[in-house]
């Protein structure tokens, strides 16, 4: 396996800035991606428990287990893919959203738990098969001054695309009057025309970033070529892909250690946001009762807030990266995300959950940008897809520890109160901001962050080389 130090790139040139336009343009998928992850974050341990479900976290091991294999594979198979048509990422990008938007339709129509745990390893795949690319991409394309802005713009339409997917069945139920509550055992039709909506809207969103942005040829085809033939073969993908992990550069192996607290905390959120909150502001259990699915659709515009609060906060990042450092940003904001998650805790008034959901939007759009940006910059440009890839194992890794132990901890620990379990996710989020600052960010750009000048360094309203491979 080549060193990660290696010098053959599939693209040795210096990158010139890119517009406004096209940042938003290769952007944008990441709106339908969005859609897809939200929907699956907010509903499916609702549905779940609608099927008799009792042991959530061990469920959800379905997902980062397809993540853990899809997303390496994937990266190192885009990383050796060119079409002079459909570039090298952007044929993933399609696959990926094409299979997630039939998975969209098929899931809220799920009859039996066993159904609802097989949908959801074959629709988070298929949603892993568009993510991952768009991460390599905003390496591929942007020099490294534009890197925090190319993710913060991701971040942007992740918000946007989640403040929508959360809200939906509240929408549906509030402003259409689409009932929300079904019998034992049955998905209610708001849940389900959000996931039809969400299905169309995924499609549409990835296939404009498909049509509207072209990607960087190899400097020297034939040398990409002979590499690909040379190391070719899915079970040397495979192979490759797994021992990356033991390879990795020092600013890989000091973020992984932070990306590992930061996602324990998050899927402590999504798995048992839902019943803490029904639980502990709603004081009920029982999946069929009006006061539960309120609950669990108040939740849904919860995950829509701190959505909304990313897709702002991401604006702003860069000019705060730019006046302080990347590495102190996101210290502050996995601190504001883990005391949005302990204050939870303390509250009775369902409203006032608006309020630790502004923390944990903060958080959420720096894990989304910051994290990325500061990796980019420490990757060898021709294996840029694959070492997204294996940086995902630290998103994987932890979902799987909190699918084993999370559970354990609510039943044993807690005595039920799944309240506490969301406590200890926001200590985990501050161990996490606190390990940032040991990580080396070789490629950190420190700019004045004053207005408008901070804007133009990140990438907005400065004059624009225009390169012709675009």
């Amino acid at each position: 396996m080549a060193s990660p130090t290696a010098t053959a790139s599939a693209d040795t040139r210096a990158k010139p800035r890119l517009s406004f336009w096209q940042i938003w343009n290769m952007s944008f998928g990441f709106l339908g991606i969005q859609f897809g992850f939200a929907l699956q974050n907010a509903n499916v341990s609702r549905i779940f428990e609608t099927l008799g479900g009792t042991e959530i976290a061990l469920y959800w091991l379905a997902a980062p287990l397809t993540g853990m294999l899809v997303q390496p594979i994937i990266g190192y198979m885009s990383d050796r893919t060119w079409s002079p048509k459909w570039g090298r990422r952007r044929p993933y990008f399609m696959v990926g959203a094409i299979l997630a938007s039939l998975a969209l339709l098929v899931m809220p129509n799920v009859t039996a738990l066993w159904m609802a745990v097989g949908m959801l390893w074959i629709m988070d795949s298929s949603i892993n098969i568009s993510m991952e690319p768009f991460r390599a991409l905003v390496g591929d394309l942007l020099p490294s001054e534009q890197r925090t802005t190319g993710f913060a713009a991701q971040t942007f339409f992740i918000g946007v695309g989640a403040v929508v997917a959360s809200s939906l069945p509240w929408m549906f139920t509030n402003w259409f009057g689409i009932s929300n509550t079904a019998p034992a055992g049955q998905i209610p039709l708001s849940v389900k025309y959000a996931f039809y909506i969400g299905g169309a809207v995924f499609l549409a969103a990835v296939l404009w970033t498909v049509f509207n942005t072209k990607e960087y040829p190899p400097d020297n085809l034939e040398e990409f070529e002979e590499e690909k033939r040379r190391t070719a073969g899915f079970w040397n993908g495979i192979r490759e892909s797994f021992a990356g992990i033991f390879n990795m550069p020092k600013t890989m192996v000091q973020l992984a250690v932070v990306q590992f607290f930061s996602w324990l905390a998050l899927f402590s959120m999504w798995i048992y946001t839902t019943p803490a909150v029904t639980s502990h502001i709603y004081h009920t259990t029982d999946t069929t009762s009006k006061l539960y699915n309120e609950g669990a659709d108040w939740v849904g515009i919860c995950f829509a807030v701190y959505n909304g609060v990313s897709a702002i906060a991401a604006l702003l990042l860069p000019a705060v990266a730019r006046a302080t450092s990347r590495r102190f940003t996101h210290l502050l904001c996995l601190v504001a995300g883990g005391l949005g998650l302990i204050s939870i805790v303390f509250i009775q008034d369902p409203n006032m959950l608006l309020l630790s959901m502004v923390g944990v939007g903060i958080a959420w759009a720096s894990i989304l940008s910051v994290p990325y940006a500061m990796l980019a910059g420490a990757l060898p440009a021709n294996k840029m897809g694959y070492y997204m890839g294996v940086f995902n194992f630290f998103i994987v890794l932890p979902q799987i520890v909190a699918g084993l132990i999370l559970g354990f901890f609510t039943k044993n620990v807690f005595h039920g109160e799944a309240v506490y379990t969301l406590v200890l996710g926001g200590c985990s989020m501050i161990i996490a901001g606190l390990l940032t600052l040991r990580v080396n960010d070789d490629d950190d750009i420190r700019l004045p962050a004053a207005g408008p000048v901070a804007l133009e360094g990140a990438g907005y309203d400065a004059p624009v080389e225009t390169d012709p491979r675009l």
